[in-house]
């Protein structure tokens, strides 16, 4: 069976996540500023790059080289049309994160956004390891409404899939999960959004030798 990511239409996914009721994108976005301007890097690996939101924020002097990886190649070849100024640094890998962690580059940095929900701690773990950055910058969605984790919205029916691939996503454990392959919590920040819902960005640091 499709991963259900592989049959939502960036244009659904956009708007939505935009809408004044979610405003997801907007908060994503000032996010991934930070999260690229936080750490001395040069190579960074962003999962889940979708349509490539927050991407305008890389800075070309300082990376060499950015990979965007997304399990839709629709999203990926959308991510290449919109950022032709990133030619020679952007680039865009169709992989599925369950399946195929192996095909994954190494990085210095590692970005991974509302996409652990999808993939489950341990996936995440695989994936961590394949690609042994020195740096991990992820945010989740914590609900107070364990019934409706997708916001209402016009396009609610387009992640009518997702039930079966979401999972609940807890700081603790996530914290517990990372400090098991040696990588111990650095920051910890939280972004309230307009339904109740927010968005918590915990970043780790790989643990000296």
């Amino acid at each position: 069976m499709t991963n259900p990511w592989e049959e939502i239409s960036l244009d659904d996914y956009e708007k939505h996540m935009s809408l004044d009721s979610v405003r997801q994108l907007q908060a994503l976005d000032s996010i991934m500023q930070e999260q690229f301007a936080a750490y001395p890097v040069e190579t960074a690996a962003v999962l889940g790059v979708a349509g490539g939101n927050g991407l305008e924020h890389i800075d070309t002097n300082k990376f060499r080289t950015v990979y965007g990886i997304d399990i839709n190649a629709d999203y990926l070849r959308a991510v290449s049309q919109r950022y032709t100024q990133l030619s020679g640094i952007l680039e865009c890998l169709h992989i599925d994160l369950i399946n195929e962690a192996e095909k994954l580059p190494q990085a210095q940095l590692l970005i991974a956004n509302l996409l652990i929900e999808y993939i489950g701690y341990e996936a995440f773990q695989q994936a961590v390891l394949q690609t042994a950055p020195e740096f991990v910058s992820c945010v989740i969605q914590i609900n107070t409404d364990e019934e409706q984790w997708v916001s209402e919205s016009p396009y609610l029916r387009a992640f009518d899939r997702l039930d079966a691939v979401h999972h609940q996503m807890e700081e603790r454990a996530l914290a517990a999960a990372m400090e098991e392959i040696g990588y111990s919590l650095i920051l910890q920040e939280s972004y309230p959004l307009p339904n109740g819902k927010a968005l918590v960005r915990l970043d780790f640091k790989k643990n000296e030798v």
